[in-house]
């Protein structure tokens, strides 16, 4: 059996990477892409790196993994969790609150404690898991920080490497945090691969390079190409430390994805202008929202919605009524829910274009962390965050729409590429001959 890598580039749309992998100036990508089944698969809503990322690890949509968004309201403390929207919605929260939430809260606490990571799957059936940067990373390892200031353990997979903040084994990596527009984490990343690589050190590890994200949120999804090609760097260290493209094949499978697209943003809108009066609780960020009632609440899902008809940059509202979920847009509207055959709907179907835009809108409202209106904004439309920040005039995600929605999906020495992020946990774990949990979709795969 050989041993799994999972190259997860952030925000890598599918457009992007088919041009990659034609042009020489990606080897790594061209490489795997000539040696691999390829498809567009689908991401999980909102389409943000937390969210998506959790369900990468589980195997879930977030009604089981319970990650809601980036920015969400935490109903049991009654606070805001901020996981990073921006450097200024960050010290609108309060720094180092927004810090452990995202480091250590999440994987702790915010993240199901019945959702099972890839992590822990492999590692409970005595396989060697390790991981560069993931940010759910959840595992069974107890790992001291490298910082002196931080006191607090994180528990990860066996090799462990979260910046430079955790680290299992002394690698000789430089620092990933200085430098970020010219790279530097994915070269972290890079020099942490190939010394796993080198020593064999792994059955199944997860290759996360963030850079190309951080580009494409800076100048656009058209015009990240440098920030790719040195992601390919970062891939192709890993190929060059096993000895050569026919030694990589030989002792690594390979799946490569993104965890979400990307669009191109030219207006902004700020959310909270439109229920300044309802006694609502709004969080919001890149291109997707939530709204929380509160006791102060007097109108209900149905009303709160219809503020939204008629505001051009959004592009869906959606919310539980009974035992059905409603998407509005314009003030037409449709009512869906699971059936024996699929998905039992009424109304306008034209509410809800966008790819598995029903399963990922019903799990995503059946989350308990979520809001009760859950905001999908309209193309080239971006919600400003908490401290007004936005990401105008370059590129960003969270919508249900396919620019935000659809990613490359790679499949390298397995029989298909897998159509959702949320396939790719319980396909890495029947790889290794390991049941996925009860609550994965089925996914035929065959080493």
């Amino acid at each position: 059996m050989k041993k799994l890598i999972l190259i997860v580039i952030d925000g890598l749309t599918p457009d992007a990477f088919e041009r990659a992998a034609d042009d020489d100036r990606t080897p790594a990508l061209s490489f795997l892409a000539a040696n691999g089944a390829y498809t567009r698969g689908v991401s999980t809503f909102p389409s943000l790196t937390p969210v998506c990322l959790s369900s990468i690890a589980t195997g879930a949509h977030p009604d089981v993994h319970q990650v809601p968004h980036l920015v969400w309201y935490h109903r049991g403390e009654r606070r805001i969790v901020e996981y990073g929207s921006s450097f200024a919605a960050i010290r609108a929260v309060g720094t180092r609150q927004a810090l452990v939430d995202a480091v250590f809260n999440m994987n702790e606490h915010h993240l199901a404690t019945d959702a099972v990571t890839v992590f822990e799957g492999l590692e409970n059936a005595g396989y060697t898991t390790a991981a560069i940067n993931f940010t759910c990373y959840r595992g069974r390892t107890r790992h001291v920080p490298t910082v002196p200031a931080v006191a607090r353990p994180a528990f990860g997979p066996k090799r462990f490497f979260f910046f430079n903040l955790f680290e299992s084994d002394v690698t000789g990596a430089p620092l990933a945090v200085f430098g970020r527009a010219a790279g530097s984490i994915d070269a972290y990343a890079a020099a942490v691969g190939r010394w796993l690589v080198t020593r064999d050190g792994f059955d199944f590890l997860v290759h996360y390079l963030p850079d190309y994200d951080f580009a494409s949120h800076a100048a656009g999804p058209g015009a990240a190409d440098e920030a790719l090609v040195r992601s390919d760097a970062a891939i192709w260290a890993l190929v060059d430390a096993a000895g050569g493209p026919e030694e990589f094949l030989e002792r690594y499978a390979v799946l490569l994805c993104a965890d979400h697209g990307h669009t191109r943003i030219d207006r902004t809108l700020r959310l909270e202008d439109r229920f300044a009066d309802a006694g609502v609780i709004v969080t919001a960020s890149n291109r997707a929202g939530m709204i929380y009632r509160t006791d102060e609440t007097h109108q209900d899902e149905r009303q709160l919605a219809a503020r939204l008809d008629r505001e051009p940059g959004v592009e869906a509202v959606v919310f539980l009524e009974g035992k059905e979920a409603v998407a509005r847009r314009g003030g037409e509207e449709l009512r869906f829910a699971p059936s024996a055959d699929g998905w039992a709907t009424s109304g306008d179907p034209a509410v809800l274009p966008q790819p598995d835009a029903l399963a990922r809108g019903w799990a995503a409202l059946h989350n308990p962390n979520a809001g009760e209106l859950l905001v999908s904004a309209a193309d080239g439309v971006e919600l400003t965050d908490l401290a007004g920040r936005s990401h105008l005039g370059g590129g960003s995600h969270g919508a249900l729409a396919a620019a935000d929605s659809e990613v490359p999906m790679l499949a390298v020495g397995l029989t298909a590429a897998p159509r959702s992020i949320t396939d790719l946990a319980p396909l890495a774990l029947r790889h290794f001959g390991i049941e996925p949990p009860a609550y994965t979709r089925t996914f035929a795969h065959a080493a």
